[in-house]
């Protein structure tokens, strides 16, 4: 099977299924195909913190999995999302300790929590994103099967790709038309890099 690589695009919360749920936005590395994967509270916190570089004051679960499996000498060489049966998404965490290579099956929000933390490629495969990939229009949102938009950063806009003038640019216009939640995402961003 052809394998497509995939990164990360974006984390929102989604108004769909029950309370706390979250829309993981994966995207193709090269090209413009959208994965929107929905998870949980807990998982979205784990993937969250760890694209911020947080440190909680105790090892969470998937922190716990990378140092159990350094003290085993084993290490994650990629996460592939490897199926999509009936509306639900598969994946494989890939393994080695030098000699052998193992799969082990995961939920996708754990195997990218944990690839995250080994800082390895994520995969997926040309046949799971000709099912679901979606292709973002002008708009910048997904609408997911109960019809509630999921609000996702298309490439290019999203504030990480801007430079720290522009950053301040967008913050004074955001005040000024009283956005205050974008422009605290803005401050967030700007004091992130200082």
């Amino acid at each position: 099977m052809e394998k497509v690589k995939i990164e990360i695009l974006g984390l929102s919360s989604s108004q769909s299924q029950s309370t706390g749920s979250f829309a993981l936005v994966l995207g193709e590395v090269e090209g413009e195909r959208r994965l929107p994967i929905i998870i949980g509270m807990f998982e979205a916190q784990a993937i969250a913190l760890e694209i911020e570089k947080i440190t909680p004051n105790r090892p969470m679960t998937h922190d716990l999995f990378k140092s159990f499996a350094h003290a085993f000498n084993y290490e994650i060489t990629e996460i592939i999302i490897s199926d999509l049966k009936e509306g639900i998404f598969f994946a494989k965490i890939i393994c080695t300790d030098g000699d052998r290579t193992i799969e082990v099956d995961s939920r996708p929000s754990d195997a990218i929590a944990i690839g995250i933390r080994f800082e390895v490629p994520f995969y997926t495969y040309e046949s799971v994103l000709s099912e679901a990939g979606i292709i973002l229009t002008d708009e910048e949102e997904i609408v997911d099967e109960e019809d509630e938009p999921i609000v996702v950063e298309k490439k290019g806009d999203r504030l990480q790709d801007f430079t720290v003038d522009k950053l301040n640019e967008m913050l004074d216009e955001a005040l000024k038309a009283e956005d205050y939640e974008k422009a605290a995402k803005i401050r967030d961003e700007i004091n992130r890099r200082s």
